[in-house]
């Protein structure tokens, strides 16, 4: 990388406790948000490592947050399997308790490195890895440059690009090209993001699928299961799940429009937890009961709403209910992952603003296994068909896990693209002798 990438790398401007770097396309963030920092561990992100370094040869994985995170568990354990240590870092707080949950000593976690020089450079002499590998949308200059120098292959797999940023980069073609043309590999989750990583200078690209389709189903807690199921009886339920601001008061207007000839029980699980106090303010000025989550409420007949704000639990959420409308994809844009839905048998609705998940949903609705609503009052009435329409929902459940199991195939097409580099890793893993130290 050219010194004055370098400094381009190193130049942005902090609004409200954000460091913004806007030739990025909006990749580049560090967020000093409530919720969002784990302040026991703040000096990981400048650097500081907090576990000592395995013997042998080490991977660095990055997964930005749970989505991320969850798409690359699969590859991880391949990883494993294959002697070879894994360093996975992630950015919030909430991914750091899932990868604790489902990974546990399988990896070495520590939060992320802020993209700035001496932070990425002590990352590095610490941790010296063999390779770097990030799932999805990231782009780090003073990362990229530091790795280049150190001659570590950088690795992006399960990537996608969105409209928004692929028209951003292309207004820096010059940069663009310098930052993608560093990239060992890129594995692209459809054939459209591997022509736009082609166009901004990447070089060799892939096309695997989508990661997300080969995950298991996120676990829960069956006693903890039974017991809601006990809770709510009879009542038929839907769920609102990864909702932004705005999403949760169409799910009240929902459940207020339907509870007269429904009576049914409103599941809201937003995508940020903190998010709580204000949400429950919002329902209950609306007149509605709400049960939270977090402090262990129970779920009585009088409760409208049950207020998933809690860590971890979206299989539980999504094992209570047949019908799931994913957010931010109504008032908010990208939308989320509806894989995660659809597997555990839910008929999936959501708004059009689904760029970040558009060949996923094309595939779910191309089988019938997913609709598409305009607003709240589009809404209410796809939930109360679903709700009423017995034969509708299981018919929708069954192409939305058909659709799932067609989407499998991603894993090991990334894991072949990836044999040249991890092959020797796993030679040398099985050379070495079985002790840990720095």
């Amino acid at each position: 990388m050219s010194k004055g990438l370098a400094r381009i790398a190193l130049t942005g401007y902090r609004i409200a406790g954000v460091i913004a770097y806007p030739l990025t396309g909006g990749y580049l963030t560090y967020r000093a948000v409530k919720g969002k920092e784990d302040r026991q561990r703040r000096l990981e992100r400048f650097g500081y490592a907090s576990q000592p370094r395995p013997f042998g040869p080490l991977v660095w994985v990055h997964a930005a947050s749970v989505g991320e995170t969850l798409a690359v568990i699969p590859l991880i354990r391949e990883f494993g399997r294959r002697g070879i240590h894994v360093l996975l870092t992630t950015g919030t707080v909430t991914s750091a308790a899932l990868v604790e949950n489902r990974l546990g000593s399988e990896v070495i976690h520590q939060y992320v490195p802020l993209d700035v020089k001496f932070a990425i450079k002590r990352f590095l002499r610490y941790w010296r890895p063999d390779a770097a590998i990030t799932a999805e949308s990231e782009i780090w200059p003073t990362t990229i440059a530091e790795l280049t120098r150190r001659q570590v292959p950088q690795i992006r797999v399960n990537a996608r690009i969105s409209d928004r940023s692929f028209d951003r980069w292309r207004n820096f073609g010059a940069i663009a090209e310098q930052l993608f043309g560093k990239m060992a590999l890129v594995v692209a989750r459809s054939e459209i993001d591997a022509e736009r990583f082609r166009d901004l200078g990447a070089w060799p690209v892939t096309v695997s699928g989508n990661l997300k389709g080969d995950t298991d189903p996120p676990p829960c807690d069956e006693t903890l299961l039974s017991t809601y199921r006990s809770q709510i009886g009879e009542r038929r339920t839907w769920a609102a799940i990864c909702t932004f601001e705005g999403e949760e008061a169409a799910a009240a207007t929902v459940h207020k429009a339907l509870k007269p000839r429904n009576d049914q029980l409103t599941i809201i699980v937003p995508r940020h937890p903190e998010r709580g106090d204000a949400i429950e303010a919002m329902l209950v000025e609306q007149g509605l009961k709400v049960a939270r989550r977090s402090r262990g409420d129970d779920i009585t007949p009088e409760t409208d709403v049950f207020l998933g704000d809690s860590i971890g639990e979206m299989g539980m959420y999504l094992r209570l209910t047949e019908i799931s409308f994913v957010g931010r994809s109504l008032t908010a844009e990208g939308g989320q992952n509806p894989i995660e839905s659809a597997m555990l048998g839910c008929a999936v609705l959501s708004g059009s603003n689904v760029q970040n998940f558009r060949d996923t949903y094309q595939q779910l609705i191309r089988r019938g296994g997913a609709r598409m609503i305009r607003d709240a009052e589009m809404l209410a009435k796809a939930v109360h068909y679903l709700l009423t329409n017995d034969i509708a929902r299981r018919t929708m459940i069954d192409a939305g896990q058909e659709a799932i199991q067609d989407m499998r195939g991603a894993l090991s097409a990334t894991v072949k693209a990836l044999e040249p580099y991890i092959n020797p890793l796993a030679v040398s893993a099985a050379l070495q002798p079985k002790t840990a130290a720095q």
